[in-house]
């Protein structure tokens, strides 16, 4: 039978780690040294989110829940915060930003409430200018997520196009700026290709589309049709590194269909 743990446990946990007598690793360990780590936990679990895997999901779940005490144990060490001030906070933020459960707030509607939580988020963050809403959106963010949440907030205040075909021609207008700057000598290639990209971002928030999620679904059918190519090169004995891009092409293409007829 196994042992049951608490909150509390996991908190003794990781002070103990942390502790004189602790781990080497965990010892050495701050803020910054984390930081990835925090992220990939994070990650770790949409995956399995998206995957359906539940029992996965629990074990990811307690890796971020990990992340977050060892966090608040950091502090703690310095005497500035403690676990129990992060649910403290946690707590005091989710009643302030939710009035319509909590208080004599109205919101019949999930778009009211996400309305009403802008305009709370923006008050309690003193927050004078829109101009101030879109630098508040972190920069740690990934850029296509980061994107398409400053150009919601933009949208927020009506500073946006009529409908999704004003966003596709600005994807057009950006492409030929491209090409322009790939003609010219001293074209800011970067510049203009990261328009393109932002361009887009547009274009997938009119559609509803997480653009995120819409490229790493495109990156593992990528994955999928180059195994399958891989695969039947394998069959005929030969590889990949020893053929033309022609002679791929036409196993891509096999790929294409004989994949899409899969799903």
């Amino acid at each position: 039978m196994h042992q049951s743990y608490t909150w509390k446990d996991l908190q003794d946990i990781i002070e103990r780690l942390r502790g004189e007598n602790g781990c080497p690793w965990d010892r050495v360990q701050t803020h910054e040294s984390l930081r990835a780590d925090l992220l990939e936990e994070a990650y770790e679990a949409v995956d399995a989110i998206d995957r359906g895997d539940m029992e996965n999901l629990k074990e990811e779940l307690g890796d971020v829940l990990m992340q977050v005490v060892f966090h608040a144990s950091l502090e703690a060490g310095k005497g500035d915060f403690t676990l129990d001030d992060v649910v403290q906070g946690i707590c005091e933020k989710m009643i302030y930003r939710h009035p319509h459960v909590f208080g004599d707030g109205s919101a019949d509607t999930a778009e009211q409430v996400l309305i009403n939580w802008e305009a709370l988020k923006k008050k309690e963050k003193q927050l004078e200018t829109q101009t101030d809403v879109l630098k508040s959106v972190p920069a740690a963010l990934p850029a296509l997520t980061r994107a398409r949440k400053v150009q919601k907030k933009a949208a927020d205040v009506g500073f946006d196009f009529d409908d999704v075909g004003g966003a596709l021609r600005k994807v057009e207008e950006e492409i030929r700026e491209l090409q322009e700057a790939w003609e010219q000598p001293d074209g800011n290639l970067e510049e203009e290709f990261g328009d393109i990209l932002f361009a887009l971002v547009n274009v997938a928030r009119f559609l509803k589309i997480n653009p995120e999620f819409a490229l790493t679904k495109a990156t593992k059918k990528f994955i999928n049709r180059f195994e399958y190519v891989e695969n039947s090169a394998l069959s005929e004995g030969k590889q990949l590194s020893k053929m033309t891009l022609e002679e791929m092409d036409l196993l891509w293409d096999k790929a294409k269909e004989a994949l899409s007829k899969k799903v």
